[in-house]
């Protein structure tokens, strides 16, 4: 049965750089008047007036101040801080991510079309613009956050965080303290988990009360064909709007060949800048390894562009599942494999030609999900008592609604500048799982915050679309430090069986257990808690999470038992039986294996045994699945033995 959601309007909160409220995305057509519960105001800034907030866009508040301007010669501008208008088109792409609204025949210059709309088209959406282009202070963080408990949203969803070289603890961590006092008031908090990857402990936005979030693709490419004058053909990875045919072919160069004096070979490889000469290159494709990681593709279009070149190929492994938006330039992202037989042709051939070809959809792509190479990984750096990230949601080329600004060389020509755009990040994957949670939260009003994050966490996918367990972007099957406990997947959610309900109280004990002192504590939550008599770090896997980490399981001490609770939201009588899945060596087993429920006995406790007596050293992946003929509920668990 299909429930009209319209009658079950939710409330969002984006931590971003503003909005642009005349997108389609924020229409709102079909949505009734606002309840009196919100509380929140729509600011006026310089360039935006109260009437471009609506019934969709019911909130929206900056932190910039009003008083200050740019001095330009005799004129004075407001900054761009002074509005809750978006400047750069990152809150407008997530936030229509999460509720944008229906919009029908949307495209990136014809790449991507079809029906735009976020993950929860009819939730209302509330704007506050904490960060300014002068970067996000933690001060103004928390006052955003608190601004946002008191206007009576029900989800926040950051798409920000800082360097994983640069993280703070939990107690000094705005984020994290912000989403404690959200926590508090049963204010679900979703944030990204960083673009750090492929680097292990590179996980952000990692507290437990945090809803933590991993990126992976989605079944559709874009691809560049590379077209030799040998005949051969070639795919690469793009988004450009390349001008360039198979009726000319153009000289083709490797970056190496066409080096400017006094150049080092890997340095004019990699298309560093003022790496290659000017007059060499002019008219020539250009040909570019990406293996230093300090020069990234768009400093690499930049120098060829520079260079009057015609286009550019870049060979990459890694990257290449991560299109990059060349705009106007030909471009093309290819594999070693496809670079090293482009380069010998190169070598082999007197006056070599190619030609790129624009890009285009590839649907069905496969395989998908996978994770994606720039998604940070966990283990967390502060605790790896607690699985991060928790769970991980498309993040690589995401069509959302973008500032229809036109940028030189990023608009093809004769084209109109687009009001939609194709993103990838960390920031992308967030506002799908905060839009699902909207979803479920639509069905289940009731739900509190940790039933809603449970219920997608133990319906996770954790096979692709050839079936096959998840892979990483080195084509390995991937493992909880990098998807969390799988890829989302909200239908199934919305009838879960089973879930674990995460307390204040549990977050308040890991305090403790992490080592924090008492009256830290209490001043940070504003209780009187009294922290338990044995605090220790292992204890904190015993917190009735969603997943089970052990950081350290000692192979030669008595094997560890771990408590959880579970609550029945599915059929009053119910059986569940247990089902290991765990790597040879490691003795899993469940007390007891099979959980009752009657009418009247909703919440019932098990224990997990770990020993690592057999087991190999370091990190050993599973789960214990619980099975009532109707439900699969996973409980993943990642256990380092030593």
């Amino acid at each position: 049965m299909l429930l009209d959601l319209r009658n079950f309007f939710e409330y969002y909160v984006f931590f971003a750089l503003g909005i642009w409220p005349e997108s389609p995305s924020f229409n709102d057509d079909g949505i009734g008047e606002i309840p009196s519960r919100w509380k929140g105001v729509c600011m006026e800034g310089y360039d935006f007036k109260k009437s471009n907030c609506n019934r969709k866009l019911i909130g929206a508040r900056y932190y910039g101040s009003i008083q200050r301007t740019y001095s330009n010669n005799m004129t004075h501008m407001a900054k761009p801080d002074d509005s809750p208008r978006d400047f750069d088109g990152h809150g407008t792409h997530t936030t229509s991510i999460a509720a944008g609204a229906k919009v029908a025949n949307a495209s990136y210059h014809g790449l991507a079309g079809g029906t735009a709309r976020g993950g929860s088209p009819s939730s209302r959406i509330a704007i506050y613009k904490a960060c300014t282009l002068d970067g996000c202070s933690g001060s103004t963080i928390l006052k955003a956050i608190d601004d946002a408990i008191k206007d009576g949203v029900d989800i926040i969803s950051i798409s920000i965080g800082v360097s994983s070289l640069f993280q703070s603890d939990y107690l000094n961590d705005p984020i994290a303290i912000g989403s404690f006092h959200a926590q508090q008031m049963d204010v679900m908090v979703v944030c990204s988990g960083g673009n750090d990857g492929p680097d292990l402990y590179s996980i952000v936005n990692s507290a437990p009360w945090i809803f933590t979030v991993a990126a992976s693709n989605i079944d559709r490419d874009f691809q560049s064909s590379v077209l030799l004058g040998n005949g051969k053909t070639f795919q690469g990875s793009a988004i450009s709007f390349s001008n360039l045919n198979r009726s000319r072919y153009y000289p083709l160069a490797f970056g190496e060949d066409v080096a400017a004096k006094f150049t080092p070979i890997s340095e004019s490889r990699n298309c560093y800048p003022e790496s290659l000469d000017t007059k060499k290159v002019a008219g020539k494709i250009v040909v570019c390894t990406d293996n230093d990681l300090n020069i990234p593709l768009q400093i690499k279009k930049l120098v060829v562009e520079d260079a009057r070149a015609k286009g550019l190929i870049v060979v990459s492994e890694d990257e290449k599942i991560v299109p990059f938006d060349s705009g106007t330039v030909p471009f093309a992202e290819v594999g070693n494999l496809s670079g090293l037989q482009i380069i010998k042709y190169i070598n082999d051939t007197k006056n070599p030609t190619a030609t790129i070809l624009p890009a285009r959809d590839v649907p069905r792509y496969r395989p998908a999900p996978t994770v994606a190479y720039f998604s940070s990984r966990g283990p967390g750096q502060y605790t790896e008592n607690i699985l991060k990230p928790d769970i991980m949601a498309p993040g690589v080329t995401i069509l959302a609604a973008m500032i229809p600004e036109q940028e030189a060389g990023s608009v093809p020509l004769g084209n109109k500048p687009s009001g939609y755009a194709i993103k990838s990040g960390t920031s992308m994957a967030c506002p799908h799982v905060t839009g699902a949670a909207a979803f479920i939260k639509s069905f289940h009003h009731r739900w509190s915050t940790s039933m809603i994050k449970s219920a997608l966490m133990t319906t996770a996918t954790i096979y692709d679309n050839t079936g096959k367990p998840l892979q990483n972007s080195s084509h390995h099957f991937a493992n909880p430090h990098e998807v969390g406990v799988g890829e989302i997947n909200p239908h199934k959610a919305l009838n879960p069986g089973l879930v674990f309900e995460t307390t204040t109280e549990d977050y308040l004990q890991f305090l403790c257990y992490y080592g924090y002192p008492e009256k830290n504590i209490r001043s940070m939550s504003k209780t009187n808690f009294n922290c338990p008599r044995i605090n220790i770090d292992r204890l904190i896997s015993n917190i009735n999470y969603p997943s089970i980490s052990i950081s350290n399981l000692d192979r030669h001490k008595p094997a560890q038992t771990i408590k959880r609770t579970v609550t029945n939201v599915g059929c009053p009588n119910a059986t569940y039986i247990s089902r290991v899945h765990a790597p040879v060596g490691l003795e899993v087993k469940v007390f007891p294996n099979k959980l009752a429920f009657i009418e009247g006995l909703t919440r019932v406790s098990f224990k997990v045994l770990f020993d690592g007596k057999e087991a190999s050293n370091g990190y050993n992946f599973g789960s214990v699945t619980w099975f009532d003929g109707r439900h699969s509920v996973r409980l993943s668990f990642a256990v380092n033995v030593e």
